[in-house]
């Protein structure tokens, strides 16, 4: 990793401010930001996700993530590209299970897409709420100000949840509508727009105008 401030020691940083939480049915887990040495995790926790998941979250079904892709999702600078890893305690071999990220817009720092995915045996237990919660503490520590959320037109539904929570629709890209909805503390307990981040994109493409993905 070559990224200006990173922290001297990032395996002892990621370690510093993990944390640990209980699942609604009682499972323990324990959360931490991602690191160059979860590779592997992250190449589990795709395998672990449905055909159905994957398009659903990422908008693709494709059944491995290539090489670079694992590079952008775990070197990350814990400022503009931040990402939470969530890891099962209840299993003796501690698998990832779920994954909340953002990355900053290098054009607007206050702005930041972000997204959640949770593993298909872990869904529906809480675990996506909690890694929302800390991705939103995370983005606001940060000076992020609003999540920015890409959404098919033809998803009605999460459209209209949206802009009733307050999102605010501004240019989009690629045929998909853009909203963006600002970070009050007031507002992160609204459930709406977790359920409308765990189905949106992560992953990154090549096209993309973030340069660093």
């Amino acid at each position: 990793m070559d990224h200006e401030g990173l922290p001297a020691d990032v395996n002892e940083y990621v370690e510093h401010l993990a944390f640990t939480a209980e699942l609604g049915d009682g499972t323990p887990v324990r959360v931490r930001p991602l690191a160059p040495k979860d590779r592997e995790r992250v190449v589990e926790g795709w395998e672990h996700l449905s055909a159905q998941s994957r398009f659903l979250r990422f908008m693709q079904t494709k059944s491995s993530l290539t090489q670079w892709e694992l590079t952008y999702l775990t070197e990350i600078d814990y400022d503009s590209h931040f990402a939470w890893g969530a890891e099962a305690l209840d299993d003796a071999e501690t698998p990832g299970v779920g994954i909340a990220r953002y990355i900053r817009d290098p054009d607007v720092p206050t702005v930041a897409e972000a997204a959640i995915a949770v593993v298909d045996d872990y869904q529906s237990k809480g675990l996506g709420r909690i890694l929302f919660r800390a991705l939103s503490d995370a983005a606001r520590a940060n000076g992020i100000e609003r999540f920015r959320a890409h959404v098919h037109p033809s998803n009605k539904n999460t459209l209209g949840h949206l802009t009733a929570a307050g999102a605010v629709e501004v240019p989009a890209r690629d045929g998909m509508a853009t909203l963006e909805v600002p970070l009050p503390d007031e507002f992160l307990r609204m459930p709406v727009m977790y359920e409308s981040l765990r189905k949106l994109a992560a992953v990154p493409t090549h096209d993309t105008t973030h340069t660093d993905r």
